[in-house]
C-alpha cells in the first residue's frame, strides 16, 4: 500500500501543469529545472495574451497581482515571481523597478515607459554606485554583507491556487557589484548577473554553472521552498 501510494504520487506530479506567469523563457527554464516533473508553461506557450500592470509597491504584491491575473484567465494553479536587484548603497535601487531602471535619473524607469537595453541598465547602474560612493552619499538600506558594493537579489514566489487562496515565499541572494563595467563577466544567466560577484565563488552569477546558482540564488532558494509546499498541499488532496 506505501509502495503504491507514492507511484500514485510520481504519477500525479509528472501529469500537474502548472502555469507561470511570466514571458521571460530565462525564468521558464530556471522553474523546470526546480519544479523537476511538473509541466511548467507560460501564457505564450498558449498564445495567451498577458501583460498585467504591475501596481504593487513591493515583491510580494506584484508577485500576487500577476498570479492572480493568469488564474483568472486558465482557472489552474498559477506560479508568479516578482524580482530585482537591490544596492544597498542606493537605498535598495533598482529594486522593484529593475527591469525599468534607466540610471540615477531614472531610477523607476522613464516617463515614456520604454526599456533600455540590459546592456546600457549594466553600465549605467555601476557608473550610479560609483558616483555614490566617491560623494559619500551612501543611504543604506540594508546590512553591508559584502562591503560598500553590497547588494543583494530578492525573489518573491507565489502559487495562486484558487480565489483568495496562495502560498508565498520570498528568499534573496547576496553579492557585491564588479567595480567598473569592464569586469562583467559571464555568458550564463541573464539581466544583471554579470555584474554580480558572489564571493563563495569568487565568480560572477553569469559565471556560475545551472547546479551553481540553483544552489544559491533567490529563485532556486524561494523555488525549493515553495517547490514542498505546493508537493504537500495538492498531494493532500488528491
Amino acid at each position: 500500500m506505501v509502495l503504491w501510494t507514492q507511484c500514485a504520487k510520481v504519477i500525479i506530479i509528472s501529469c500537474m501543469k502548472i502555469y507561470l506567469a511570466t514571458g521571460n523563457e530565462h525564468k521558464k527554464k530556471e522553474m523546470e529545472r526546480i519544479f523537476s516533473g511538473f509541466q511548467i508553461v507560460i501564457p505564450k506557450d498558449e498564445n495567451i495574451d498577458f501583460n498585467p500592470d504591475e501596481t504593487g509597491s513591493t515583491f510580494i504584491e506584484n508577485s500576487l497581482i500577476k498570479a492572480k491575473a493568469l488564474w483568472d484567465i486558465v482557472h489552474a494553479p498559477v506560479i508568479a515571481d516578482d524580482s530585482g536587484i537591490c544596492v544597498d548603497a542606493l537605498g535598495g535601487v533598482p529594486g522593484l523597478f529593475s527591469s525599468r531602471y534607466a540610471g540615477a535619473q531614472f531610477s523607476r524607469g522613464r516617463a515614456d515607459g520604454k526599456k533600455i537595453p540590459q546592456a546600457e541598465q549594466n553600465r549605467l547602474l555601476i557608473e550610479q554606485l560609483n558616483n555614490v560612493l566617491l560623494n559619500g552619499e551612501k543611504l543604506p538600506a540594508a546590512p553591508y554583507l559584502n562591503g560598500p558594493r553590497s547588494c543583494h537579489y530578492s525573489c518573491a514566489l507565489v502559487c495562486y491556487a484558487g480565489f483568495d487562496r496562495f502560498f508565498a515565499v520570498q528568499e534573496t541572494m547576496e553579492g557585491a557589484l564588479i567595480e567598473k563595467i569592464e569586469d562583467a563577466a559571464g555568458s550564463g544567466g541573464f539581466g544583471y548577473d554579470p555584474l554580480v560577484v558572489i564571493s563563495q565563488y569568487g565568480k560572477t552569477v553569469a559565471e556560475l554553472s545551472d547546479s551553481q546558482k540553483d544552489e544559491i540564488s533567490h529563485r532556486g532558494k524561494a523555488g525549493r521552498a515553495l517547490y514542498q509546499i505546493i508537493k504537500n498541499v495538492f498531494l493532500e488532496t488528491k
